[in-house]
């Protein structure tokens, strides 16, 4: 498909699942070479970074962890700046190496959260990122992003477990608000 309609508005195809994932694979790759002897609990963000998530630690080639959370910061196609935590951390992270998988950073607001709970109140060995899509330009936060399939501008994305609304998470190709 080259269009979405959802809740009355028009998405383009964007980015198409094959452009995904090769990236997959490439930083995949890039995390088995600098992670393979390591002790490393992967954190999906839920909802959106599931496909991320599944597709990426089909190419990861040691043994590791796996784990969920779910937050909320977004409100129909804009970030509240506020993070809401609904499903809290559940695995033992002391001395582990954390890679947190996202399915987009764009200010870093919900990324902060993250990385400053996991600093507070448990004791990781380190702390990595990994994201499916990266803005740069409105990147307002100090964490660096250490893996990335794409860099992207600031448009408004469905597909590929991001959503508007909790729709279009299910679409293999990423796709933006038409005239953005």
């Amino acid at each position: 498909m080259d269009t979405l309609n959802i809740h009355g508005k028009t998405f383009e195809k964007f980015i198409s699942f094959n452009d995904l994932y090769a990236g997959i694979q490439r930083i995949a790759q890039q995390i088995n070479s600098n992670h393979r002897n390591e002790d490393v609990l992967f954190l999906g963000i839920l909802n959106g970074a599931f496909m991320f998530a599944g597709d990426l630690l089909k190419f990861i080639d040691f043994h590791c962890y796996l784990s969920f959370i779910k937050l909320a910061s977004y409100e129909a196609d804009s970030s509240t700046g506020e993070v809401k935590q609904l499903v809290g951390f559940n695995e033992e992270i002391d001395g582990k190496t954390v890679i947190i998988m996202e399915d987009i950073v764009d200010t870093g607001t919900t990324l902060d959260y993250i990385i400053n709970s996991l600093e507070k109140h448990y004791n990781p060995a380190k702390i990595k990122l990994a994201t499916l899509l990266y803005k740069p330009d409105i990147y307002q936060k100090n964490h660096p992003v250490d893996y990335y399939v794409m860099d992207i501008p600031d448009y408004f994305l469905v597909g590929y477990g991001l959503d508007y609304n909790g729709y279009g998470r299910n679409f293999k190709d990423v796709y933006r608000l038409a005239d953005s």
